[in-house]
């Protein structure tokens, strides 16, 4: 491991207005900072190491809590517009002029957001695990994310295991690895969320997923669209619909892997990531 890895770099904060956002920072303090949005329940801890590490060896790379989950203050939006405000309000006070955002999943929706809203603010961006408003099938998240839910605790497993991998054997495998990844940091770990935050998060999904198809035509910046060719979470077709709609994007697909394709493929993805950004 490096002297700075995301398994000990300190977590900060920055109050904005009258919310205190937690975050984490590390990477050379050069070039156009990669900020990090993450997905529905996560925290600060369930950012991928690899991944965090990978793009951090070129890149400065900033992880935020949403507004309200983990160490940030304050009660969870209801809807991904205002996630997005959030972001941009913690871009803004951390004194960046323009940020490449990765976004996965539900952190997929608020970049998008952002993209659409304040182009200026965004250089590059990559969309993972993730799809447009209206997107097909992304209704049934909700479904989908409790059935995991019960069926982890009634074999005693974490859910993400069966919503984020395959039930291949490659599939499976990947998946130990990549909880035991999120176990490295064994100190100063995040709060986890509370279940009244994943209650708003699974709300915002469903206002997105009712949402009319939103112009992607006028985004312009470089994008990167990356998931597995089995995601039942957030459907792949939703990642081909994206690299169609946004002129120019790049379509990566990786093969035997679902919502976390980029998690299986971390060492791929990262230097296709960086290959992007470079």
């Amino acid at each position: 491991m490096a002297a700075e890895s995301y398994r000990n770099t300190p977590n900060r904060n920055i109050t904005v207005g009258e919310v205190r956002f937690a975050y984490r920072d590390l990477g050379p303090r050069t070039g156009t900072p990669v900020v990090l949005l993450n997905h529905l329940g996560a925290t600060l801890d369930n950012f991928d190491p690899r991944v965090v590490d990978g793009l951090a060896s070129k890149h400065r790379v900033v992880a935020v809590d949403n507004r309200g989950v983990g160490g940030s203050s304050g009660a969870t939006p209801r809807d991904i517009a205002a996630m997005a405000h959030d972001a941009v309000a913690f871009i803004r006070a951390m004194g960046f002029e323009q940020v490449d955002l990765l976004g996965f999943s539900m952190g997929g929706f608020v970049a998008q957001q952002i993209a659409l809203s304040e182009p200026a603010l965004v250089r590059r961006l990559i969309l993972t695990g993730t799809g447009p408003a209206g997107g097909a099938g992304m209704d049934k998240v909700t479904g989908v994310t409790v059935r995991a839910m019960i069926k982890g605790a009634m074999t005693f497993k974490d859910p993400k295991l069966y919503l984020f991998f395959t039930k291949t054997a490659n599939g499976r495998r990947a998946g130990r690895e990549f909880l035991a990844r999120l176990k490295e940091r064994t100190a100063d770990r995040d709060k986890p969320i509370t279940l009244a935050a994943f209650g708003r998060q699974l709300t915002a999904i469903r206002r997105w997923a009712g949402q009319p198809p939103q112009d992607l035509s006028v985004i312009t910046q470089p994008t990167l669209v990356a998931n597995g060719d089995d995601d039942r979470m957030v459907p792949t077709e939703n990642s081909r619909d994206l690299a169609r709609r946004i002129a120019g994007a790049k379509l990566v697909i990786y093969q035997d892997a679902g919502h976390g394709g980029i998690f299986q493929y971390h060492r791929p993805f990262v230097l296709a990531a960086l290959e992007f950004l470079r």
